[in-house]
């Protein structure tokens, strides 16, 4: 290989790799952020306090129209973010009902009797979050006689 033709190479080598280093290193474009909500508060007011050291349990779940929950109580927090259709959720104590709607997050009551229900005519999905201390149970139910 003459001189020439190893210049030849080297520039082309050169340039080749030069572009990959500019092509790993080029800038990602950002995410598209939607804040949902910051709280430190249940949806009744309450002080959201963590347990030390929590589990942190996610699950999904999907009620059909006229589908919920019996009446039970969180003793830790539990989060919830409606994905689709609109949640309704009634503090049995109080008697006060509150809907959530499709792309809205809620912290539920802590150490409260109610109950969530899909009083809709489509899919009610969820997205929930609990945090409890290791091996605790995340929810209590009304026990009724």
């Amino acid at each position: 290989m003459g001189v020439t033709m190893r210049i030849h190479f080297l520039a082309v080598a050169a340039l080749f790799l030069f572009g990959e280093v500019q092509a790993a290193e080029a800038p990602l474009p950002p995410p598209q952020v939607t804040p949902v909500t910051r709280t430190n508060m249940t949806i009744t007011g309450q002080r959201i306090v963590v347990p030390a050291k929590p589990d942190v349990i996610v699950a999904t779940a999907v009620f059909a129209p006229g589908a919920g929950l019996p009446v039970h109580k969180h003793p830790y927090p539990h989060y919830v973010y409606v994905l689709e259709g609109t949640l309704t959720l009634v503090n049995v104590e109080t008697r006060k009902t509150y809907e959530i709607a499709a792309g809205s997050f809620v912290a539920e009551p802590l150490k409260n009797w109610h109950y969530g229900v899909n009083n809709g005519t489509v899919p009610l999905k969820v997205l929930v979050i609990d945090q409890v201390p290791h091996g605790v149970a995340k929810i209590m139910v009304l026990k009724t006689p």
